[in-house]
C-alpha cells in the first residue's frame, strides 16, 4: 500500500528548484552568469530550477555560495537536496514511463486533490485493465506484450492511491464528457464493464464523477485544448505541516506534457472548472446516465 514516501523525489526536487531560483534572482545573477560561475551548462541550471533532476548536497552548497546565501539557508537546502534522491515506486518502471510523464506520476502520488476534465477517454485512474490496454495499443501499435503488461502495472499502481490508508487517499473529481461513453471498445462487454467500474468508484467518499451531457453546449473548458488535470497539495512531502507545493495544471500530448503553476494559469483553469460544474449533471443524475449507457453495451 502506498505511503508518504511513495511521493518519491518529485516534490522535494520542485521545492529545491524554486528556492534556488529565488536565491539566484534575489542576488541579481542571470542563469548564464550562474552557470559560468559553477562551470555548468545553462540547460543544466534550467533543469535544476525546474525541479527535473535530483541534487547532491555539495552542488547545492556550491550554488548557495555563488548566491551568497546565509549559512542557515544553505544548511536547510543541503538537507532538502538529500530528499531529491528518494525513489518512488515508478522508478522501477523507467523503461515504460517516459521522463515527461514520470513528473506527473510523482505529483499525482503527492496530491491531495485531483480535478480532471475528460472529453475524449476515461481517465487513467478510472480505467479497467481492458480499457487501458486498448488505449495503449491504439496509441502505440508496435508494443510487445511484455511492455503492455508493464504499462498496465503502472496504471494499477497509480489507481492504488485511491484506496490507500496512509496518507489518506486524494479527493478525485472527474467531469466526464458524454461522448466518452458513446465511444466503445471493440469488445462491447468490456465497455460495459468499464462503465460499471466508473459507477462503483463514484460510490466512494473520496471520488466524485459527473457527466457533461451532449446538450450542454459551449462552456469555459471548450478552449482548454482537451483533457487537463488540476493537482492541489496541502503540506510538503513530510505531511500537512510541510511546505505546500503550489497547484499545478497538467496537460498531456502524444509525446510530451505541459505543467502550469503560475497563479494566472491556475486561476484560468479554476474558472474553467467552475464553468464545467455549472453545466455538468449532478452526481445522482450522472450515475443514472452511466448505468443507462452500461445497459446499452450489455
Amino acid at each position: 500500500m502506498p505511503t508518504l514516501t511513495d511521493a518519491g523525489s518529485t516534490v522535494p526536487r520542485r521545492q529545491l528548484g524554486r528556492r534556488l531560483r529565488q536565491l539566484r534572482e534575489e542576488a541579481g545573477i542571470t542563469v548564464k552568469a550562474a552557470a559560468d560561475a559553477l562551470e555548468w551548462s545553462t540547460p543544466k541550471l534550467w533543469r535544476i530550477e525546474g525541479g527535473m533532476v535530483s541534487m547532491r548536497s555539495l552542488d547545492v552548497e556550491a550554488m548557495c555560495r555563488v548566491y551568497s546565501a546565509p549559512a542557515g539557508v544553505t544548511e536547510e537546502l543541503m538537507s532538502l537536496a538529500k530528499q531529491t534522491r528518494a525513489r518512488g515506486w515508478w522508478h522501477a518502471y523507467a523503461d515504460v514511463v517516459p521522463g515527461w510523464f514520470e513528473l506527473y506520476v510523482g505529483l499525482e502520488a503527492a496530491a491531495t486533490r485531483l480535478r480532471t476534465y475528460a472529453p475524449e477517454v476515461v481517465p487513467g485512474l478510472l480505467r479497467t485493465a481492458a480499457y487501458a490496454e486498448e488505449v495503449i495499443r491504439t496509441a502505440q501499435t508496435d508494443l510487445t506484450d511484455q511492455t503492455v503488461r508493464r504499462m498496465l502495472a503502472v496504471s494499477a499502481q497509480r489507481q492504488a492511491a485511491l484506496s490507500r490508508q496512509d496518507p489518506p487517499p486524494p479527493q478525485l473529481e472527474v467531469v466526464l464528457s458524454e461522448p466518452v461513453l458513446r465511444r466503445p471498445l471493440h469488445d462491447r462487454a468490456a465497455m460495459a464493464e468499464q462503465i460499471h467500474r466508473v459507477v462503483a468508484l463514484a460510490e466512494r467518499p473520496n471520488v466524485s464523477i459527473r457527466v457533461l451531457p451532449l446538450d450542454a453546449g459551449l462552456h469555459p473548458a471548450t478552449s482548454a485544448g482537451g483533457t487537463f488535470t488540476i493537482l492541489t497539495f496541502t503540506g510538503g512531502p513530510g505531511g500537512p505541516g510541510g511546505e505546500a507545493e503550489p497547484p499545478t495544471v497538467y496537460h498531456e500530448g502524444l509525446t510530451a506534457a505541459s505543467y502550469l503553476d503560475k497563479p494566472a494559469d491556475i486561476e484560468a483553469y479554476d474558472t474553467a472548472w467552475d464553468g464545467l460544474g455549472a453545466v455538468a449533471l449532478d452526481e445522482t443524475a450522472s450515475r443514472a446516465v452511466l448505468r443507462a449507457a452500461a445497459k446499452e453495451y450489455g
